[in-house]
């Protein structure tokens, strides 16, 4: 009798340990699914938070089809021959019909010619400058016909801002006259003083209008004569 009771106690907790086994170990499948597609995220952390973070990151170091977040372009460097408030050109070639009354006491002409006039800017209204001028009159006593050729170099001063520009300058050199007089040289020394304006058609070309004082020493005396220019000017 009492062995027939253990063996039947026995049986019992058999059973019972065996179905605690069965129901602890055995997860559902889907509970499965759902804690492998979830992310871990480190101990502190939100998983959702870091995720979401990461992303703008991304958008923000990575911008896409957005034209106003590209770098701006880099200004095209200016030529080297270009300069000033309004990267004007440092040359300027003058070319012009020139009109120039000569008068003496030995004789007197109107001569008309060609002036031409080279001007280097070093800066925005300062400049060098050097031309070279003839002239020709009609036809003198004894069917000699008077004829001048002259150079000078010196300063200029000018505005260069506005499509008017006005100017000044001042040149020493020397002058040759023909014909030659008795005793008296054909070469003397010449200086020129004037204005002028020049109007800007395009950014290389102008138009000019010039006026100056001629000062000269031939035939042992001093000459005050007038010069007048009017031309064109290139620009480069």
């Amino acid at each position: 009798m009492t062995r027939a009771l253990i063996g039947v106690l026995l049986l019992v907790g058999s059973c019972g340990t065996w179905a605690q086994n069965q129901g602890g170990t055995q997860a559902p499948a889907d509970a499965l699914v759902a804690s492998a597609a979830t992310p871990v995220a480190p101990a502190g952390l939100d998983a959702t938070n870091t995720i979401s973070t990461a992303i703008g990151d991304f958008a923000l170091a990575n911008p896409a089809g957005d034209p106003s977040a590209e770098p701006a372009a880099t200004p095209a460097a200016k030529p080297r021959f270009v300069f000033g408030e309004r990267d004007d050109y440092r040359w300027q070639l003058g070319v012009g019909v020139e009109f120039y009354r000569f008068q003496s006491n030995i004789y007197s002409a109107s001569m008309v010619g060609l002036n031409t006039t080279l001007t280097y800017y070093t800066n925005s209204w300062f400049a060098l400058e050097g031309n070279l001028i003839t002239g020709f009159a009609p036809e003198i006593y004894q069917a000699e016909h008077v004829k001048m050729f002259g150079g000078a170099a010196g300063l200029r001063i000018g505005g260069r801002k506005q499509r008017f520009e006005p100017w000044a300058h001042g040149l020493v050199g020397g002058s040759h006259m023909q014909p030659q007089t008795a005793g008296n040289s054909k070469t003397a020394l010449m200086a020129q003083a004037g204005v002028g304006v020049d109007y800007r058609l395009h950014s290389r070309l102008s138009l000019r209008l010039e006026g100056d004082w001629v000062f000269t020493q031939f035939f042992g005396q001093n000459q005050n004569n007038f010069q007048g220019v009017a031309g064109a000017v290139l620009h480069f």
